[in-house]
């Protein structure tokens, strides 16, 4: 399906109106995933034209998603990721664990951005952070695209590593989301120490639900964009 190519008119906006030099593009992928982190992948791009075919991680093909990571990595001004574990997430709540794997991406990074544009409508960084969001960044914004790139094929590539002794559960197809093969291996095996004990897929589970965690956040916490998925899918 054709798609508009991202522009860097939301950076050039925040230059202008802000006086901002260095501005970094913040995307996170895992959040709605029954097991592993969430990762977060801060990059800097500067004002260059961006590698063809650039676009939401979502809407490219595996190799090519995988391909244009590789070309990313040496393209970018700078990266850097930041996670949270299945155990943070757990004991803070998905928007906290969010904004400390953002934090540890931006922390990450050689330089300090002067703002960050952020995928999506909720700012889960906050204050000391300058920050601008964008609904579908990750389709319309260079540097966000290029995080969103980077940050899935690297989590993706993580998730098959800690499935490679737990191959019931296809950590290396499902990257830790809800699928049949998933869910199965759940019913059969119960979690694996990278599934997230807070989640709700455990309500479905009897026999593995006495490892339900309860949740010790705030529920104001808990963001509503692709929230805590069970077994409707």
């Amino acid at each position: 399906m054709p798609y508009e190519p991202p522009t860097h008119t939301v950076e050039r906006s925040l230059r202008a109106t802000t006086g901002a030099k260095i501005v970094a593009g913040v995307d996170e992928v895992g959040r709605g995933a029954w097991a592993g982190p969430v990762t977060v992948c801060a990059a800097i791009t500067g004002l260059r034209r961006p590698p063809q075919g650039l676009t939401d991680s979502k809407l490219l093909t595996v190799k090519r998603r995988t391909e244009l990571a590789e070309t990313l990595r040496s393209w970018v001004t700078s990266y850097a990721l930041g996670h949270a574990s299945p155990e943070e997430i757990d004991e803070l709540g998905m928007t906290a664990a969010l904004r400390l794997a953002a934090v540890r991406a931006l922390e990450g990074l050689p330089v300090r951005p002067d703002a960050v544009i952020l995928d999506g409508k909720h700012d889960y960084l906050g204050s000391p952070w300058q920050v601008r969001t964008v609904i579908k960044g990750d389709q319309s914004c260079v540097a966000v695209a290029a995080a969103s790139v980077i940050a899935k094929v690297q989590r993706d590539k993580m998730m098959a590593e800690l499935g490679a002794d737990h191959a019931d559960f296809g950590f290396a197809d499902n990257a830790g989301y809800p699928s049949p093969v998933h869910r199965a291996a759940l019913e059969v095996r119960g979690p694996t120490p990278y599934h997230r004990l807070s989640w709700a897929y455990l309500d479905a589970l009897p026999q593995w639900r006495h490892l339900k965690k309860a949740r010790v956040w705030a529920e104001a916490t808990v963001p509503q964009i692709e929230g805590q998925l069970g077994f409707d899918f």
